[in-house]
């Protein structure tokens, strides 16, 4: 399967070692924003496990459950979404340059390629926060596991957060709302790590 018929079809239905192959290939998808998308729903899988094992230490552990599968489930898609996006930006970066309109495309191209990373950010944000809550209140046997997904999640915001800030950045759209945007998401990450390691929580 080439990447093309990959990404129609979904990065998901890849066994692993295909995808990584794929990843450190000299081809330029699938790049950051969907290892980001990855990463984000493995950190969310995580949190779903140790959701389910919180039963007995956590009221309303099942909603933690659900809540976690369904970032699960809206994050790994979004692998798929970034790579094509960012045909859109190579494409119109091939145009003539004598073109009229080529900059005015690639501004255009760059600004919807970066409201995948956003969205990878905002569920990573997300995640961290159900991690961090778990890490403090669940179940103690799955707090590595919860703290993993906590740590992981904050990267992967971060990343995320700075692809999309790059591509922002490059259309020109430096007073863009999107940046403040992602700079909150990326405190909010930062929040849930700290509390998720705070000494109150390990003593």
């Amino acid at each position: 399967m080439n990447e093309t018929e990959a990404s129609s079809k979904g990065y998901a239905a890849l066994p692993l070692q295909d995808f990584l192959e794929m990843v450190g290939s000299s081809e330029p998808d699938p790049g950051g924003g969907a290892v980001c998308a990855v990463a984000s729903s493995l950190a969310a899988a995580l949190a779903e496990m140790a959701s389910r094992f919180s039963e007995k230490h956590l009221d309303g552990s099942h909603r933690l459950v659900q809540r976690a599968k369904e970032l699960r489930e809206e994050a790994l898609p979004l692998a798929g979404r970034d790579a094509e996006s960012y045909k859109e930006v190579l494409a119109a970066y091939r145009l003539p340059k004598e073109d009229p309109q080529r900059k005015q495309k690639i501004r255009e191209a760059l600004s919807r390629a970066a409201d995948v990373p956003l969205q990878i950010a905002d569920i990573s944000c997300r995640t961290a926060a159900l991690a961090s809550t778990l890490s403090r209140s669940g179940n103690p046997n799955l707090k590595g596991d919860a703290v993993a997904a906590v740590l992981l999640a904050e990267a992967t915001a971060k990343a995320a957060a700075n692809l999309a800030e790059i591509n922002l950045k490059q259309a020109g759209l430096n007073d863009d709302p999107r940046l403040k945007e992602l700079g909150n998401l990326q405190e909010e990450a930062k929040k849930a790590r700290e509390e998720a390691l705070s000494p109150e929580v390990s003593a």
